[in-house]
């Protein structure tokens, strides 16, 4: 078992404060009493357990178990600020590979968290089943699988899909139709809370924008996968030690460096586009020259002035949580940071957070009709996603 602890919110008060794009209310399903946590009911709380602590030191160990167990589960994860969450790897779950941290399940699990104004303490499982009798045993409060329902009935366990029954969102996007949060309980206001969550209107159908961007078809079919993998073993040998100087000179993931590349030019030195740009990095000319690059051609050249780009745009973004801030970069390096920024001022007038990558996802999926950068930023940042873990996953 793996545990990675990742901090969310600092207090409920933060989150009753902060409502992101993909949490906002909906009129006809959630009202604020319900999802977020008031703060007098909370101090209450917090106050009746210190006091109920002095009664409990009297009781034997015995007791305090069976106490504990009949605490409802979310009452527990409020007063101690701590969402614990038995998961399994996957496509679909979470990815966290050489520090590599997301995921559609993860992300979604990240706002949930952050609506309770809880931290998550992230604990990685080798199987379903093993996530799931952590949960049974009290081990944690909630589980992220893709649990058959057969094994959860077995458990005696209750779960709500992420997609909340709409699978072909899921499955559209090469994700698994049953991913799922599993509880203990279907009546403790954490299972209640993250059903309501889940299939509100709005968070609905922004949740399945973020399944299109965690879209898994890209590599799946036969040509692609034969074409990056082609590419990768015949290309990359010669320009691997170029890709790692240059992250280590600008503090970059060498692989995610490679990701870009392909996207780019699907590493090829000599690519030269009809607007101009050119190199294996395709840079534009003033790029060039603002990176020092004097020879866009050259590969150690055009790679140097690709990651001390991406090294200032990343710069541009650093109040941006870190699980968020490599996509906002990525998307300021194909579009502008600016034109970025100008996304968030528009959410921050709505009173939608801003840093989240989700939120500004949704906004140039809803918008890209009326602008082609936006729909060209999407798949962009898709993409480089999407080679990055193929990279990380596969020895090519």
């Amino acid at each position: 078992m793996q545990r990675i602890t990742y901090r969310v919110k600092g207090s409920a008060q933060g989150a009753k404060r902060r409502i992101s794009y993909l949490l906002r209310p909906s009129k006809r399903t959630l009202n604020t009493k319900s999802n977020l946590v008031p703060l007098a009911r909370f101090a209450k709380t917090k106050k009746l357990a210190q006091v109920s602590s002095i009664a409990l030191l009297s009781l034997p160990a015995e007791s305090l178990t069976t106490i504990n167990a009949q605490v409802p589960t979310y009452d527990r994860v409020m007063m101690d600020q701590t969402l614990t969450v038995a998961a399994v790897p996957g496509d679909s779950t979470y990815f966290a590979t050489d520090g590599f941290q997301h995921g559609f399940g993860f992300d979604l699990l990240r706002s949930y968290a952050d609506e309770l104004g809880v931290n998550i303490d992230l604990k990685a499982y080798a199987s379903e089943e093993a996530a799931l009798r952590a949960l049974q045993s009290g081990a944690a409060d909630m589980a992220l699988t893709t649990a058959s329902t057969q094994l959860k009935n077995e458990l005696s366990l209750s779960s709500v899909n992420l997609s909340c029954g709409y699978d072909t969102s899921l499955t559209n996007n090469g994700l698994h139709p049953k991913v799922s949060w599993t509880f203990k309980q279907s009546h403790d206001p954490l299972a209640r809370k993250a059903s309501a969550y889940l299939c509100d209107s709005i968070k609905l159908e922004n949740t399945q924008k973020l399944a299109a961007f965690y879209n898994q078809s890209l590599l799946k079919d036969a040509y692609s996968q034969k074409h990056f993998k082609q590419t990768l073993t015949e290309k990359l040998p010669s320009y691997q030690s170029s890709f790692e100087m240059q992250a280590q000179n600008y503090n970059h993931d060498w692989e995610l460096l490679v990701a870009m590349g392909y996207q780019e030019s699907h590493l090829d030195a000599n690519a030269v586009s009809p607007t101009g740009v050119r190199g294996l990095m395709m840079l534009t000319n003033s790029t060039a020259k603002a990176m020092g690059v004097s020879n866009r051609v050259d590969p150690y050249q055009s790679i140097g002035g690709g990651a001390r780009y991406l090294e200032q745009v990343k710069a541009d973004f650093a109040d941006v949580p870190q699980k968020d801030r490599i996509w906002f970069a990525l998307a300021g390096y194909n579009m502008g940071p600016n034109a970025v920024k100008r996304i968030q001022r528009k959410l921050r007038e709505q009173g939608i957070d801003d840093k989240s990558w989700a939120n500004v996802y949704a906004y140039l999926s809803e918008n890209r009709a009326s602008n082609s950068r936006y729909g060209q930023a999407m798949h962009y940042v898709s993409n480089i996603r999407s080679y990055l873990e193929t990279i990380k996953t596969q020895t090519v």
